[in-house]
């Protein structure tokens, strides 16, 4: 106890976490080690784990097969420059991207997050129409990222960013479509992107979208048919089209990809999160040969960027390591099981007093109350039940890993509800 009392205390005075202040007047818990779906604390008190470290550790932790590509691709290099050199792990995961992800996509540029992803794929798409160019499209209710060009496609009112939007580049946005998942669109749901396209297509170098369910925006899940209609908006209208999938790639919704609901490949696509299984930083912008050649006949000759840690070898080893490990297994069935689960549990809080919606796809369940939470007061309450659970905004929510057993999920489920219930009511 004492251990974990001193290091909180270092944290405390040397740390700044994200979306916290530095007055160490927030909840915090120091993690001792994690295995399988279980956060080990320093305490002694294990969690269940709700979230999947923002969606990443897919596998859930320590993985035999994913530590065992770390190792091996330890002894031979962790590190090494990208600019004039290759290697084997960054080589194989770019092909192996390729071959999994929606054709035309044959391209693969690598980053370190999800944040530059997103500014890579805007970088292409300005480069691509080489300043003719330059505004873009976003949604009402999206999140792209934390970095300048990311935030100014991020939702311009309810967003995180909202107190950069006098420096920010200013873009266009239109509402999000109020058609569920798994509804149809109607006309009055596509009308606003419609009329913009047709108005400004010419100054519009791309739009850019979380394809069927938007994240830290507020875990909206739309129509398919919706996602659909943008992409040929788009072809009608000469505009690239970007899905950001970095939250949803590699099965979270059901599907290995978001975009597989509506059957359309974008122009440009970002991945990261659980790219790596959660193990390390990583993502990736993908694109077509067609895109990635009139960039490179540009003024510039060449896409213009170059992180350091680009296709990091350690990172791409274990990334594709854990490709690998998901299509080896059955996860799609795996996730229809969270999904069945996620349902069937958190239905009995619809139509409760206090409860604005509960909404569920693949492994994402979404409990939205009417009010935001009160995070000093709601976190350790989930902790205290034995699971960690984040909410954020009116949100609580769980995106627990593929690999959590029945019995697990259902406690997760169980000490959700309650926690909700007393927070609320007692």
């Amino acid at each position: 106890m004492k251990d974990t009392e001193n290091l909180l205390a270092l944290d405390r005075q040397y740390v700044w976490h994200p979306y916290a202040g530095v007055d160490g007047n927030f909840p915090l818990y120091s993690v001792h080690s994690a295995q399988g779906c279980v956060l080990h604390l320093m305490d002694g008190r294990s969690l269940i784990d709700g979230m999947s470290s923002w969606w990443s550790a897919i596998h859930g932790y320590s993985h035999p097969v994913l530590n065992a590509a770390v190792t091996e691709q330890v002894q031979s290099m962790a590190h090494v420059m990208f600019g004039g050199l290759t290697h084997e792990p960054a080589v194989l995961l770019a092909k192996k991207l390729i071959d999994i992800s929606p054709a035309p996509l044959q391209r693969v540029f690598f980053s370190d997050s999800g944040s530059v992803a997103v500014e890579v794929a805007m970088k292409m798409a300005l480069q691509y129409w080489q300043g003719a160019r330059t505004k873009f499209v976003s949604l009402s209710g999206g999140y792209h990222g934390d970095t300048f060009a990311a935030m100014s496609v991020c939702d311009p009112v309810t967003g995180m960013h909202h107190l950069f939007s006098d420096v920010l580049m200013q873009q266009y946005f239109v509402s999000r479509p109020s058609c569920r998942f798994g509804e149809n669109c109607t006309e009055k749901d596509i009308a606003p992107i419609e009329a913009l396209l047709q108005k400004e297509g010419k100054n519009i170098a791309a739009v850019i979208l979380e394809p069927i369910a938007q994240g830290a925006g507020g875990m909206w899940f739309y129509s398919a048919e919706y996602l659909r209609r943008v992409r040929e908006l788009c072809h009608q209208y000469d505009v690239l089209f970007i899905a950001d999938e970095i939250a949803t790639g590699f099965g979270r919704t059901g599907k290995l990809f978001a975009c597989e609901h509506a059957d359309i490949a974008p122009d440009i696509l970002c991945v990261g999160k659980a790219l790596t299984g959660g193990y390390m930083t990583l993502a990736a912008t993908l694109t077509t040969e067609a895109i990635a050649r009139r960039i490179c006949s540009g003024e510039s000759s060449v896409l213009m960027h170059g992180p350091t840690f680009m296709a990091n070898p350690l990172a791409c080893r274990v990334a594709h390591a854990s490709i690998d490990l998901l299509l080896s297994q059955p996860w799609q069935k795996e996730v229809m099981r969270i999904e069945k689960s996620l349902q069937e549990s958190l239905s009995v809080l619809r139509g409760k007093q206090g409860i604005a919606d509960v909404r569920v796809l693949g492994a994402i369940g979404v409990v939205e109350l009417e009010k935001a939470v009160d995070m000093q007061k709601i976190q350790p309450m989930f902790v205290e039940k034995g699971v960690w659970i984040r909410p954020f905004g009116k949100l609580v929510y769980v995106m627990p890993p593929y690999i959590i057993d029945n019995d697990s999920l259902k406690i997760l489920t169980q000490k959700m509800i309650r926690v909700i219930e007393e927070y609320l009511y007692d």
